[in-house]
C-alpha cells in the first residue's frame, strides 16, 4: 500500500514504517514556531513544566512579526518577553528588528524550511511550508509550550483528498481559485 507524502513524512518522524489516516502517533518535530503573539503563553506553559532547556536551541524559532513595529507598551512588553526568553535559552533563531518581519516568509529565505521536516507552530498559517514539502500545522500556544519542552508532539494522522480537475485554466487562474471547486457540485473528486 502506498503512502501519502503525509503519511510517510509523519510515519518517519513517528519512527514507524507506515502510518494511515486516522492513526495517533507521537512524532518528533524538527522546528517548533511562534511569534510574538503566540510565544508568550507558550513560554509561560514552558516555564510551568518546569524544564530548564528547550529541546533544542536550534529548533525552537521565535519571530517578532505582528508587533512589528510595537503599536503601544502591551505589545512592547510582548516582544519584550519573547526577546528575553530567546536569550536566555541561546535561541539560535529568533528574528527581530532589522531581521523581523512576515514568519512564514522569513523562515524559508532562512533555509530553515525543507522538504520532509515536520514543522509545528502556534500559529494558523504554519501550514503554508505544506508548499514546500513539508508537514507542518498550527497548534495553540499552550500544546507549543510542551513541544518547546520536549521535542515531541501526539498527532491524528490526516486524511488525503486527490482532486482532479478536467479542462485547461483561463487566464491569470490559479491553485487558489479551484479550491472553491471542492465544495461545487460539477468538479468531479476522486477519493
Amino acid at each position: 500500500m502506498s503512502m501519502t507524502i503525509t503519511e510517510k513524512i509523519l510515519a518517519v518522524h513517528a519512527g514507524r514504517d507506515h502510518v494511515s489516516p486516522g492513526d495517533l502517533i507521537e512524532a518528533k518535530v524538527d522546528m517548533a514556531l511562534a511569534n510574538d503573539v503566540t510565544a508568550p503563553l507558550a513560554i509561560k506553559v514552558f516555564k510551568e513544566i518546569g524544564v530548564e532547556k528547550v529541546f533544542d536551541t536550534e529548533k525552537v524559532t521565535l519571530v517578532a512579526d505582528h508587533f512589528v513595529p510595537n503599536k503601544d507598551i502591551a505589545s512592547a512588553e510582548q516582544v519584550k518577553i519573547v526577546r528575553e526568553f530567546a536569550r536566555q535559552q541561546s535561541l539560535k533563531n529568533y528574528f527581530e528588528g532589522g531581521e523581523s518581519g512576515i514568519e512564514h516568509v522569513i523562515l524559508p529565505e532562512k533555509g530553515l524550511v525543507l522538504p520532509g521536516q515536520l514543522i509545528i507552530g502556534a500559529d494558523s498559517h504554519t501550514c503554508t511550508y505544506g508548499a514546500l514539502g513539508a508537514f507542518s500545522t498550527g497548534v495553540g500556544s499552550t500544546d507549543l509550550g510542551a513541544i518547546m519542552a520536549t521535542g515531541e508532539i501526539w498527532l491524528k494522522v490526516p486524511p488525503t483528498i486527490l482532486l482532479r480537475y478536467e479542462g485547461s485554466l483561463q487566464p491569470h487562474v490559479g491553485g487558489k481559485d479551484l479550491i472553491p471547486c471542492i465544495r461545487d457540485s460539477r468538479c468531479r473528486i476522486w477519493p
